[in-house]
């Protein structure tokens, strides 16, 4: 039997953001599941992902907030945040965020952020085994 997709959420009040990384994280091999807010992904629950992409600036719970809540849940889970507002993912602020990336994106780097962050995260589960 193959192993399974690793599965990435999105989470963005913006539906083309959502279906255009939906259409690039298909087509790369991953499984997708998206989200038009925090609350909606809380709802769903984080246990069946392996990865989160998450926009910073939403309304309500906005995606900082959002990293603190999943982070405290499953700390090994990475989360990505993707923001339009350069001054958040500025050098200062980059490294105590974690990887930040700014719209629109650089596609490439995304993809191998993401392969990285996953294969990082398989290997901490086997050393935990």
């Amino acid at each position: 039997m193959g192993r399974r997709k690793a599965v990435v959420a999105v989470v963005d009040d913006d539906p083309s953001v959502i279906g255009s990384l939906e259409n690039l994280l298909e087509s790369s091999g991953y499984g997708f599941v998206g989200f038009a807010s925090a609350r909606h992904l809380l709802n769903h629950g984080v246990s069946d992902l392996d990865l989160v992409i998450t926009d910073i600036g939403m309304p309500g719970m906005d995606g900082l907030e959002l990293r603190e809540v999943v982070k405290r849940t499953r700390p090994d889970l990475p989360v990505f945040l993707i923001t339009g507002r350069h001054e958040i993912a500025d050098r200062e602020r980059a490294p105590r965020l974690g990887a930040v990336f700014r719209k629109p994106f650089d596609v490439v780097a995304l993809l191998d952020a993401i392969a990285k962050a996953l294969e990082q995260q398989e290997l901490e589960g086997e050393h935990e085994e």
